[in-house]
């Protein structure tokens, strides 16, 4: 009998500490990142190929079908977001400094908010 009984509490303990892990991971996965970086286009990153300034060749690069990036020191942030407000943003503040607000998942963080980073 009282081996049966430390199964069940042993059991139980097991479940309460998944439990609490699972409820972790869910808070952590709802958190959003702040990234502040120069607003480009995933296929320039941060060397622009085209004649002109920055701001010309991303929405150039832009209307051609590449998306907009975020070049934030070495690292070039692939930007993923259908709120039509922070695309309207990003065309906005094409070629300067932005900061983007969004969950990191990998190289792309999907947008949630983006204001200038001046």
């Amino acid at each position: 009998m009282r081996s049966g009984l430390q199964k069940f509490w042993i059991s139980l303990a097991a479940l309460i500490f998944s439990g609490v892990l699972s409820l972790s991971s869910v808070f952590a996965a709802g958190k959003a990142d702040t990234f502040t970086g120069q607003v480009s286009d995933a296929m320039c990153g941060a060397k622009h190929m085209m004649a002109g300034n920055p701001a010309d060749c991303t929405r150039a690069c832009i209307g051609k079908g590449s998306k907009y990036a975020l070049v934030v020191g070495d690292k070039v942030y692939t930007l993923e977001t259908k709120n039509k407000s922070a695309m309207d943003s990003l065309n906005k503040l094409a070629g300067e400094q932005a900061t983007v607000t969004g969950k990191l998942n990998g190289e792309t963080i999907e947008v949630s908010s983006v204001t200038s980073g001046q």
